[in-house]
């Protein structure tokens, strides 16, 4: 069994890609950032409390609009509501013995990605493999802010939008694997993307707000999967707990 310190290196090796995929991107709001006023030290400490691409966008756009507080706790909230059923989801997958402290710094950091690392690892959830991740993958998305800013529009509009890309191919990185060894989740993840694609482009459910569309897709799907397909109960030998 690891130890704390061997899941923290494994979590560090695993977010390498995440903080690299999260520099280019977030690399774009700085640029949204730099148009609003927000100069390059706001912009990081922003990213780096608020390590969420589509709530940090709706957060400008408050700030660009200067609808005040109020708004963007309500803007926030909405758009980042999916982090709630991720939080959810990620509560099963750690040890009852883990102190609450844990759970509330694991808790800071849950995105897609980190999301997607932390459920795909063997056993329980270790703590520490959380830290590692967020070691590198939190100062990854802050200093690409900050970068943004002080780049401007140096860069042209079309190669930021082109390595943006980046981020999907990371997150297929992430989902794929788990695809080879379990046949719901193969049959689960191309249904999802027909179905979001639909909810994309289909009238009157394209309207949908992109946050909601996410958060009924993912109960929805995730009801059926879990109805037709119950996971069974088994002893999880390789349980990677905090360690003393």
């Amino acid at each position: 069994m690891k130890d704390n310190k061997q899941w923290y290196l494994q979590g560090i090796k695993d977010g390498i890609p995440i903080a690299l995929g999260y520099f280019v991107v977030s690399f774009t709001l700085g640029i949204i950032a730099r148009n609003i006023g927000i100069n390059a030290l706001e912009a990081t400490i922003i990213s780096f409390t608020n390590n969420a691409s589509a709530g940090e966008k709706i957060a400008f756009e408050v700030i660009a609009a200067d609808s005040g507080f109020i708004a963007m706790a309500i803007a926030t909230l909405t758009t980042n509501l999916r982090y709630l059923l991720m939080s959810c989801a990620l509560s099963q997958k750690i040890s009852p013995k883990t102190p609450f402290f844990h759970r509330l710094l694991i808790a800071y950091d849950v995105t897609d990605e980190i999301f997607g690392i932390s459920i795909a690892a063997p056993g329980y959830l270790n703590p520490f493999y959380s830290y590692g991740a967020m070691t590198v993958a939190l100062p990854g998305w802050a200093l690409g802010t900050g970068f943004g800013v002080i780049c401007g529009n140096i860069m042209p509009a079309r190669l930021l939008v082109a390595l943006s890309v980046a981020l999907y191919g990371m997150f297929i990185a992430v989902v794929i694997p788990p695809t080879k060894k379990n046949k719901v989740l193969a049959a689960v993840v191309p249904i999802s993307m027909i179905v979001s694609a639909i909810f994309t482009f289909a009238p009157v459910l394209k309207e949908i707000d992109s946050g909601y569309r996410t958060i009924i897709l993912t109960i929805v799907i995730s009801l059926i999967a879990a109805l037709l397909f119950p996971v069974k109960e088994e002893t999880k030998d390789n349980q990677s707990t905090v360690a003393d």
